[in-house]
């Protein structure tokens, strides 16, 4: 089946020339080159947000193939490639685009992002040190938060992660990971509190949810918070309480809440059932 995106897009384009040439200027229409036409169309933007990632990917691919000294499509094949959970492939990319005098303090944070994605902690360091500190954004301090959090410099991821959040209008994000570093230190209250204003920015975050669950199973308080969520939400929410209750050693706890996910899914919960079984022999033997 056709992509209704690039057909529009082309649609769009052939559109346009038709104008052209309907305005006497055939001539011109007919020497037009594709990239002025993709430019006049914003479809590099398009390809960055709304377009399939891997479908993205083979059209930056294409366009550098054809123009080499675009800046912009190597840059455009590198954050697609990271869209697309392609991280290692862009690495090399993001390399050869950062050495490029028309790339940015942005491009080099984009490629500390890719590294960490691919467990290079000191290569992410690394390029954000070159960073001037006068580049305060969102994704700069998230970035180093993480960093701080990998070297369990705690006091300094905080104090980044806090400067995020106040640089974002969505922190939902942000404060989701700053709740899962808490946990990672042992404050399950500290984190617990994170995850609810999480979930406070974004109601359909599950991630934070079930984090939250996580963080209050650790205190043996397995009841479900009071949030949104759907049923299959409540179905996985029970499941990740049940297993942290029989990690803890509540046995009969976590048998019950898993017994409870099985029948709170609308649809059949696989591991949830597997899990129950392997339950039920442990206790048997």
């Amino acid at each position: 089946m056709g992509n209704p995106l690039m057909g529009t897009l082309a649609i769009a384009g052939l559109l346009a020339l038709g104008a052209c040439a309907e305005n006497g200027d055939a001539s011109k229409a007919a020497d037009l080159d594709p990239t002025s036409v993709v430019d006049a169309t914003d479809l590099n933007d398009i390809m960055l947000t709304v377009a399939d990632p891997n479908e993205a990917v083979e059209y930056f691919r294409s366009s550098l193939t054809k123009d080499p000294k675009r800046t912009d499509f190597r840059r455009g094949l590198a954050q697609s490639l990271v869209r697309a959970k392609r991280a290692t492939e862009s690495v090399p990319i993001f390399e050869k685009l950062i050495e490029d005098p028309k790339s940015t303090d942005q491009d080099r944070i984009d490629y500390a992002d890719a590294l960490i994605r691919t467990n290079d902690w000191a290569g992410a360091e690394a390029q954000l040190n070159k960073v001037p500190p006068t580049v305060e954004t969102y994704k700069r301090y998230r970035l180093e938060a993480m960093i701080a959090d990998s070297q369990k410099k705690w006091k300094k991821a905080d104090s980044f992660y806090e400067i995020a959040s106040g640089l974002t209008t969505k922190p939902s994000n942000v404060m989701n990971n700053w709740g899962y570093s808490k946990m990672a230190r042992g404050d399950y209250k500290g984190a617990e509190k994170l995850f609810v204003q999480a979930i406070t920015y974004d109601r359909k975050l599950f991630t934070a949810k079930n984090n939250l669950v996580l963080a209050r199973a650790a205190q043996k308080n397995y009841a479900l918070p009071v949030v949104p969520m759907t049923e299959t939400e409540k179905a996985q929410m029970l499941y990740t309480a049940g297993l942290s209750a029989v990690k803890q050693g509540d046995t009969d706890v976590g048998r019950g809440l898993l017994e409870d996910a099985i029948d709170t899914h609308p649809r059949h919960f696989e591991e949830a059932v597997r899990s129950l079984e392997a339950l039920k022999r442990t206790i048997k033997s």
